[in-house]
């Protein structure tokens, strides 16, 4: 089983306007996967505008995982405004975890590259925080952003006594930093990165780190420039991957579900509606 473990499979490209079972749009991705060899998925939410379209996935076929968080790049929205709008905005999720026992965490994290209108770094820090306390309160893993902000990350991780692992998804940074996130609990996502010759940390990555420690990964529908990425492509990051190990498909892939099973939810506990 090849699972995708970071892909935002609610997002308009991959799932078409409305996310629903027979979406054709939804349904030709799904396929387009399925006839690569990848039949499962791990979805993270941006915002809080894609909850309830990342929750409209819980019956599809194949969907390992649900995440609920905000992303650095909309930090903003809960950590801007009157406290009131942060407090609600923490009570919605909040009341969705405790709603949903097999949620995860994320798409959640830090990122320092600098981008316009992006959130400052106290403003990403405070969003960060409040949202990995919620995630060791309800013992979730977390879906962790990261761009240039490792050592923010792990005192973070540490402040807040965060110890339920998750994974630190499209890593590009050294391998030191990968060795401190797994330390701090966490499996390193390696994605679509390594569909670019030029990317030598993530080549380097894929290749040296303990095979009990990675995931994979497209971060679909981005990360290819131009072209809508998409599932399917996690076939080619894992050919790539196990090349560069010196082992073939069918062990890595074994592996990372191995790696994955850790994290994943009880089938049994039920969504709830947002």
């Amino acid at each position: 089983m090849l699972t995708d473990t970071h892909c935002h499979l609610a997002d308009p490209l991959l799932a078409g306007d409305a996310v629903c079972p027979d979406s054709p749009q939804l349904a030709a991705t799904l396929a387009q996967a399925h006839a690569a060899g990848v039949s499962g998925f791990v979805v993270p939410a941006a915002c809080a505008a894609d909850w309830p379209r990342v929750l409209a996935l819980k019956d599809i076929a194949g969907v390992r995982a649900l995440a609920l968080g905000i992303h650095p790049w909309h930090a903003g929205e809960m950590f801007s405004g009157s406290l009131k709008t942060t407090i609600d905005r923490l009570a919605q999720l909040e009341d969705m975890l405790r709603q949903n026992p097999q949620l995860w965490v994320g798409e959640i994290g830090l990122d320092y590259l600098p981008r316009p209108d992006m959130p400052d770094k106290a403003v990403q820090q405070a969003a960060l925080r409040a949202q990995l306390e919620l995630a060791q309160r309800y013992r979730r893993p977390l879906i962790l952003h990261n761009l240039r902000a490792t050592a923010d990350i792990l005192r973070l991780l540490r402040e807040t006594a965060f110890d339920c692992g998750g994974i630190a998804h499209a890593f590009s940074g050294s391998l030191e930093e990968a060795r401190a996130l797994i330390d701090a609990g966490l499996l390193i996502g390696i994605g679509s990165l390594l569909l670019n010759p030029n990317a030598r940390k993530a080549q380097r990555a894929a290749a040296e780190l303990p095979a009990e420690s990675i995931v994979l990964e497209t971060d679909s529908p981005f990360m290819l420039g131009n072209t809508v990425n998409t599932p399917a492509n996690l076939r080619r990051i894992a050919e790539t991957a196990a090349a560069l190990r010196g082992t073939d498909l069918h062990t890595l892939a074994s592996q990372c579900e191995q790696n994955l099973q850790k994290l994943l939810p009880r089938p049994h506990l039920p969504f709830q509606a947002v």
